[in-house]
């Protein structure tokens, strides 16, 4: 099961760059057609910028999640025994042990990032440390581990920088009408069908950001939380705090780009309740208390 799904996020990894690609060189195209541009250079434009934000997104993601959410990287001198703690728990995992960030925030709640299990990091707030006891943590840090050890970590962080993108692309399709209501070519029928074309790429862009959000895959969450208990030997602590961190506060720069990325849904603090069908449907993160009683029957 778990090569299995680590051969899947490597997959994945390629499925979404492919996608993304695709999408990007169509706009390219129905730009260039909107503003009168030569088909070829608008393909060979839009072939350029897609390989260029590829491996801007692949090299460089897990920096604009860390620097969007604030954290600041600390050492064994500045924070030692969470820094001690990921080291032992990467010796346990057989990783590289990731470089460790601090989040000043009331929420409690942790991530990880990174391409790979060679270049990781794990990110917590201020308010998992103050709340957390010391098995508690080990418990969400070995959360955290286990997705790096399963390039879970690729995946999602490569969607962050993918998300953002598709929601500018959308604001600006939206808006071409009013950018082109001089132009000459209003009476045209191919700029006519490119604008309608535009519009409805500009409408379905959210949903198609957050499609590729859900192929991340909530079943991550379980396989991570299961591969923590092998890390820890003892489900308790992660159950204790998942069960703290439900009850914690709204994360203060909590967004859309970055929320899958939480070891708990950072808008709605994943409380211990039933959720709607389309509720579940949507989300990023399984219900915490349905991750409480996988855990529980282990």
């Amino acid at each position: 099961m778990l090569y299995e799904e680590i051969s899947s996020n490597k997959r994945k990894t390629w499925v979404l760059l492919t996608v993304f690609s695709v999408f990007a060189i169509l706009l390219f195209i129905v730009l260039g057609a909107i503003f009168e541009v030569d088909p070829i250079a608008s393909l060979i434009f839009g072939t350029i910028f897609a390989v260029f934000y590829c491996l801007i997104s692949f090299y460089m993601s897990d920096k604009v999640a860390l620097m969007t959410q604030g954290a600041k990287e600390v050492n064994k001198s500045q924070a030692f025994e969470i820094v001690a703690m990921v080291e032992n728990l990467s010796i346990a995992a057989g990783i590289k042990t990731p470089k460790v960030y601090i989040i000043d925030d009331p929420s409690p709640n942790a991530f990880a990032t990174g391409r790979d299990p060679e270049h990781a990091s794990v990110a917590v707030t201020t308010g998992l440390l103050e709340r957390l006891n010391k098995i508690e943590l080990e418990g969400v840090l070995a959360h955290e581990i286990s997705h790096i050890r399963n390039y879970d970590i690729r995946v999602m962080t490569l969607v962050v920088v993918l998300v953002g993108l598709i929601a500018l692309i959308s604001n600006i399709l939206i808006r071409i009408p009013f950018y082109t209501k001089n132009s000459r070519s209003k009476n045209n029928q191919a700029f006519l069908i490119a604008m309608i074309a535009g519009l409805v790429l500009g409408i379905l862009a959210p949903f198609i950001a957050q499609i590729i959000k859900l192929a991340v895959s909530r079943t991550r969450e379980y396989l991570a939380d299961a591969s923590a208990i092998m890390l820890t030997r003892h489900a308790d602590g992660l159950i204790s705090a998942l069960q703290k961190i439900s009850d914690g506060p709204k994360l203060k720069r909590a967004n859309h780009a970055t929320a899958h990325l939480y070891i708990s849904d950072p808008f709605k603090g994943d409380k211990k309740k039933k959720v709607g069908f389309f509720t579940s449907l949507f989300s990023t993160h399984p219900p915490i208390n349905e991750r409480i009683s996988k855990l529980r029957n282990i």
